[in-house]
């Protein structure tokens, strides 16, 4: 009988590890948030508001002017705030834009890798119908014929959404949005 080999030794690579599904990875991001603790959700407004006001000091007078509290205690009783403290939260600012930075990396990694599924499952629908409707031409797979009829049918369906919402939006010269019953779309 042979005795299991301990892979955790110095110098053996340690072996893959499981491949997480999205729900698990929903899971991990959301402990990670209650770790976290300050994540603060801003509005749209609000987001703006915050970096036209940061955009107003861009950082090397951020960093000249954290200086200029070193230099005197009676800056930093006036500004309330030790130096020490000002440097800590400078620090805290930089490690989190990193964190900011690596899961917009992540997320833009995560969105690629779902954009070539979505085109992998097109392609193969697409396949799959084109082969469908090859074999159903035959009385012999007369059982893919509704099947076939169904994607049909949904594909006519998508075109017409697709063409009655643009004219949708266009407006007749009443101002109402709606044109005469008798009258072509392109003539109107």
């Amino acid at each position: 009988m042979a005795t299991p080999v301990d892979n955790n030794t110095p110098g053996t690579p340690s072996p893959t590890p499981e491949k997480l599904t999205p729900e698990a990875v929903i899971e991990q991001i959301r402990t990670l948030r209650s770790q976290i603790g300050d994540v603060t959700p801003l509005s749209k407004a609000q987001r703006t508001q915050l970096k036209r006001r940061a955009s107003k000091q861009p950082a090397p007078v951020v960093d000249a002017s954290i200086s200029v509290i070193g230099s005197s205690d009676m800056v930093a009783q006036a500004v309330g705030q030790p130096l020490v403290d000002v440097l800590q939260l400078q620090s805290v600012s930089v490690r989190w834009n990193l964190v900011a930075d690596e899961i917009r990396s992540f997320l833009k990694g995560i969105e690629g890798a779902n954009l070539v599924r979505r085109e992998q499952l097109a392609f193969i629908a697409s396949q799959a119908y084109s082969f469908g409707s090859q074999l159903a031409r035959n009385p012999v797979n007369a059982d893919l014929v509704p099947q076939v009829e169904e994607v049909k049918r949904l594909k006519a369906v998508s075109r017409r959404k697709k063409t009655t919402q643009a004219p949708s939006n266009a407006r007749s010269d009443t101002g109402t949005g709606t044109r005469p019953r008798n009258v072509h779309p392109l003539i109107a």
